[in-house]
């Protein structure tokens, strides 16, 4: 699906995109910053944190265009779930991030989509932002389009690995551990990292997400 999705899909996702504002807003008092740091138009790189199975969704909602997302591709063999991931733009790919995962996100790129990864390559265990794959470093070299790093704060406590089933924390009540935030950082020119090694790249882009982090920590509704 290219940048702009027609008009069924853009009818679906709005509709997604409200009606989970709804739900969030007062099931997990979400709060958000930076939203004019996502540019507009043409092929954005966007890496996030990743705390939980509604992370994909916190990005979008702090999104002000739409995203394309990345899922692994055992989730396109379940019958009623691939559907709906594909109708919101998810790409398959391997967990391993590898050369055709890779090659997927460049293309998306090429069509001028904004596209979503998150570099840990899993959910985090404890909540902190964990050391990001080394196969993200092969996707940054190849990218010329500014990447914009979000931090995602809460929604380990609401919905963790180790959980069966989420934590509310409704916006009419005092606010609990599960109150989520998300904080979009300023774009980085692709540029920075052109002549930089693997691990320095890698570590620049952790402490990216690491500051996002802690500015949704701070803005976590507590």
């Amino acid at each position: 699906m290219a940048d702009r999705p027609n008009f069924v899909g853009r009818m679906w996702y709005d509709t997604v995109f409200w009606s989970s504002f709804t739900f969030f807003t007062f099931g997990f008092s979400i709060r958000r910053s930076g939203w004019k740091n996502m540019p507009l138009r043409g092929p954005v790189l966007v890496l996030a944190n990743h705390q939980s199975m509604f992370d994909p969704v916190m990005v979008g909602l702090s999104s002000r265009r739409y995203l394309s997302y990345l899922a692994r591709k055992n989730l396109f063999e379940q019958r009623g779930l691939a559907p709906i991931i594909r109708s919101l733009n998810a790409i398959p790919i391997d967990r391993s991030m590898g050369k055709d995962g890779i090659q997927a996100v460049l293309d998306a790129l090429g069509q001028g989509q904004a596209v979503l990864v998150f570099p840990e390559g899993e959910r985090t265990q404890d909540g902190s932002v964990e050391p990001l794959k080394a196969g993200v470093s092969l996707l940054i070299k190849r990218v010329n389009c500014p990447i914009v790093p979000v931090g995602i704060a809460g929604a380990f406590a609401a919905w963790s690995r180790h959980m069966k089933v989420p934590k509310l924390s409704p916006l009419m009540l005092p606010p609990e551990a599960s109150t989520i935030a998300i904080s979009v950082g300023e774009p980085i020119d692709p540029l920075r990292y052109q002549n930089m090694k693997r691990d320095a790249m890698l570590d620049d882009l952790h402490r990216a997400l690491v500051a996002q982090h802690a500015d949704a920590e701070r803005l976590r509704r507590k």
